[in-house]
């Protein structure tokens, strides 16, 4: 067996494409102040409709959950992104005036991870809804906690970094890391390459998803 957690694997076998996804032209650009108005709206946009995804996502791991105490934990992830982020987003978008109608959420990438992360949440097992929402998260806390500390100029996008570095989004991408380590201990070498692999999976589609919204094309 091997004397690797779990996660610790998955982070050293994906390694490349995770340092990729962290440094992104996207979180490069928060992190030195340059990204613009227009990229901001439209990943605004394709990110607000991923959390209605999100939804269906953690709600399948509900159903899919062992035990009660994750269950009682991830009823209050829903909580979070249905009465804090969704409000968020509903907030951002009268502030800033931006139609989601506007954009244009059918972009292939867009749609592939989408798509792809809910094919996980609908077909795979509850370790898999983990892995993928490990990769998710453990990335975004990663970037926000670094960027958190730098100036922006636009008081929204310095409130949603700060939402990805603060205590309570912590305390989700530990639990998912916790998580996947206890379902690790007990599977066998070829069901963690498995879990690594979607995690693998996961950040590449995040990286395609961070594109997005640096492509023209949105409907007239």
């Amino acid at each position: 067996m091997s004397s690797r957690t779990l996660s610790e694997q998955m982070l050293d076998e994906n390694v490349a494409v995770f340092q990729t996804m962290v440094n992104h032209r996207f979180v490069e650009d928060i992190r030195t102040n340059r990204l613009s108005g227009e990229v901001f709206d439209r990943y605004l946009v394709f990110e607000g409709a991923f959390i209605d995804t999100a939804i269906s996502i953690f709600a399948y791991g509900v159903a899919k959950a062992e035990t009660i105490e994750q269950k009682r934990w991830l009823i209050a992830v829903l909580d979070a992104l249905a009465n804090r982020q969704i409000a968020y987003f509903e907030k951002t978008f009268t502030t800033r005036g931006i139609n989601p109608a506007d954009h244009d959420l059918k972009r292939p990438a867009v749609e592939a991870f989408r798509n792809g992360m809910l094919e996980i949440a609908r077909g795979g097992t509850f370790p898999d809804i983990i892995a993928a929402m490990f990769a998710a998260e453990w990335m975004y806390w990663t970037w926000s906690k670094a960027a958190a500390g730098c100036v922006t100029g636009d008081p929204l996008l310095k409130e949603w970094v700060a939402m990805h570095a603060d205590d309570d989004f912590a305390a989700q991408a530990s639990w998912l890391r916790s998580e996947i380590d206890e379902a690790g201990a007990v599977l066998t070498t070829g069901q963690r390459a498995r879990l690594s692999s979607i995690f693998g999976h996961v950040l590449q589609l995040e990286i395609a998803f961070h594109d997005a919204p640096y492509e023209a094309g949105d409907p007239a």
